[in-house]
């Protein structure tokens, strides 16, 4: 006779909500109805929920049937009861607050953050404007001073800091390091503008640089230069290492340790949105304070009044900045991490070129790193130049990058709203293809102007310029488009460039790049100026040779842009599939097994045997 199971109250409610480890197995009352009786004889086929208790509750009734209907029916009670006690636990749980639909703790993180962000590129961009304004527009200077400044001067303060970085953070803690780092550059700024300036006519050796120019001759200009404006140079590298240390080491170290990865996921592209509206702001300020030279007096320096002013806010946003910090740090809760530490690759230098000639797909990402660092400076340094013959006074010429730094601020606010549509619709490999092109397109148009602006002087005449101005705009024009572009899509494509590649060569070729193609990139345009001038005696002789150089890295640029396309389309394409085939042995489907004989027989054809066992 068959085995009668009683169904009667198994689908009522729990009284109490259960808690999760309830959730993956029966209840014992559930347990004990089912398998409070069993069949007499042993059942050819028995149902296994991954590895749990198997309940041998039926025999088959004709060959190829192996689960009754009322089978179901029991593994359907075992489902609504769990998810009934499943939702009384999600009720159980209070619902933390929220503004806007986020949870005010992350608030209390993000919203600090931002501000932080916004001051700290708000600072870079008065900074940058003015470290130009200095060298560029000094007296027994020119724009052929940055290319031996970037390598001479530049390259080895930075490697010198991030060695003293490198020691202090083993001796101090996160918050000491923090504050050890970013007040000196605060005191820095404030001394520069109110102490350093006023006195640079009496701590600058211009008559040993004189005497030095008159011994070597004009083309060792750029390097006596340095000598010659030694603390103009120094606020030059100081503004650089505000852009490397406080954004990328300070800021991000500190807005990685605080948030979480849905956090970042959800944040972080905002924070780009933020940097540019930063951007627009400060080029306005630089552009207002540039121009209180016009209401002056006579026989004021009007630039060191602009300089004080400018300065004073770059310490008081620094001020901001380490309130800000001392905040989030005293009243924001930081999220728990994992204590296992993970072992990251040191690689040295000869390390990191071995390890980008033998990876094909790491050396074409490098060489994209490096041809943007070299394109870039080739156009700016030479376009720097002509904006000094145009804009000689330097409160001209601040009040000209005032107006670049919003203009650029706003195309790349534009361009990354645009980013996304560019990806979704046409993908990786144009994305990667755009910034090149830009800056092609805009340099062959830059050197043109340059080099044949007689042919164009009737044009440019018609729209009320000469030459040298059209030629400034168009080097303006190039560099604006060409940092939106690399902002908004080069640098996301070189960060997802990353992502399909196996953890080893991930992460060792990320460390290659950062040590070798960073530093290579940008102090190889630098050198490769340096040798036109020294070969030719001035930048604006060697003007041409730097056009066909342009051409030259710009194809190479494109090319290596086409290889990583294939390439990661390819492991793209392995890493779905990978993902299809973890999805699929993922999926729990119900395990029958049997005593003998193929799926759907019974072992014994007795008819016995074929009566089915009620539940």
């Amino acid at each position: 006779m068959a085995t009668v199971i009683q169904t009667r109250g198994l689908l009522s409610l729990p009284a109490k909500p259960i808690g999760v480890r309830s959730l993956l197995q029966p209840s014992h009352g559930l347990k004990h109805r089912l398998l409070a009786s069993k069949p007499r004889n042993p059942p050819a086929l028995s149902l296994s929920s991954n590895g749990h208790q198997k309940f041998q509750s039926f025999e088959p009734t004709l060959p190829g049937i192996s689960i009754s209907h009322k089978a179901r029916s029991t593994e359907f009670i075992c489902k609504a009861e769990a998810a009934s006690a499943g939702e009384g636990d999600t009720a159980a749980i209070s619902a933390s607050p929220k503004i806007f639909g986020v949870e005010v703790t992350t608030l209390k993180k993000i919203l600090p953050l931002g501000l932080m962000f916004f001051c700290i590129l708000f600072n870079y961009t008065i900074l940058r404007d003015t470290k130009d304004v200095l060298v560029v527009t000094a007296k027994g200077s020119s724009a052929e001073i940055i290319p031996f400044l970037k390598t001479w001067v530049n390259l080895p303060m930075a490697i010198g800091f991030m060695l003293l970085y490198t020691k202090l953070s083993n001796v101090l803690s996160k918050k000491a390091l923090f504050y050890t780092v970013i007040i000196p550059f605060i005191l820095y700024f404030g001394a520069f503008g109110f102490v350093m300036y006023p006195l640079s006519n009496y701590i600058h050796p211009e008559a040993l640089a004189d005497k030095l120019l008159a011994t070597l001759g004009p083309r060792f200009m750029g390097p006596l230069a340095i000598l010659r404006i030694w603390s103009f140079c120094l606020f030059y590298v100081m503004a650089e290492l505000w852009g490397s240390v406080v954004i990328s080491v300070l800021f991000w170290g500190f807005a990685n340790q605080i948030t979480t990865v849905d956090e970042a996921k959800k944040f972080y592209p905002l924070f780009g949105l933020g940097a540019n509206v930063a951007l627009i702001f400060s080029g306005r300020t630089v552009k207002y304070f540039s121009n209180l030279r016009k209401n002056l007096g006579p026989g004021v320096d009007g630039w060191a009044v602009s300089l004080k002013a400018m300065m004073s806010i770059v310490v008081g946003m620094g001020l901001a900045i380490c309130f800000l910090y001392w905040w989030v740090n005293t009243y924001v809760p930081l999220p728990a991490r994992s204590q296992k530490k993970k072992n990251k690759p040191k690689m040295g230098t000869m390390e990191s070129l071995k390890f980008l000639v033998s990876s094909p797909y790491i050396r074409d990402l490098a060489t994209l790193v490096v041809a943007y660092g070299i394109s870039i400076n080739l156009v700016e340094v030479t376009w720097k130049s002509k904006l000094k013959a145009q804009f000689p006074s330097p409160n001209e010429y601040s009040a000209f990058m005032g107006d670049f730094s919003t203009c650029t601020g706003i195309a790349t606010f534009t361009m990354m709203l645009l980013s996304q549509y560019v990806f979704d619709k046409y993908g990786w490999g144009v994305a990667a293809k755009i910034t090149p092109t830009v800056l092609l397109l805009t340099g062959v148009a830059f050197f043109s102007l340059i080099l044949f602006g007689g042919p164009f002087a009737p044009l440019v005449a018609k729209l009320g310029m000469t030459p040298l101005l059209a030629a400034v705009y168009v080097g303006a024009l190039q560099n604006i488009f060409s940092k939106s572009a690399k902002y908004s899509l080069f640098d996301p494509c070189k960060e997802m460039a990353y992502i399909p590649l196996d953890e080893d060569t991930k992460v060792k070729g990320k460390a290659a790049i950062d040590v070798v193609c960073n530093p290579l990139g940008k102090s190889g345009g630098a050198l490769i100026q340096q040798f036109m001038i020294l070969s030719f005696g001035s930048l604006a002789n060697s003007t041409p040779y730097l056009g066909m150089i342009l051409l030259v890295i710009v194809t190479a640029w494109l090319a290596a842009a086409k290889s990583l396309e294939g390439q990661f389309n390819a492991l793209r394409s392995e890493e779905e599939l990978e993902k299809e085939m973890e999805r699929a042995s993922s999926v729990k489907i119900p395990v029958v097994s049997q005593d003998e004989g193929s799926l759907g027989e019974s072992s014994s054809s007795s008819p016995e045997k074929s009566a089915p066992t009620n539940i």
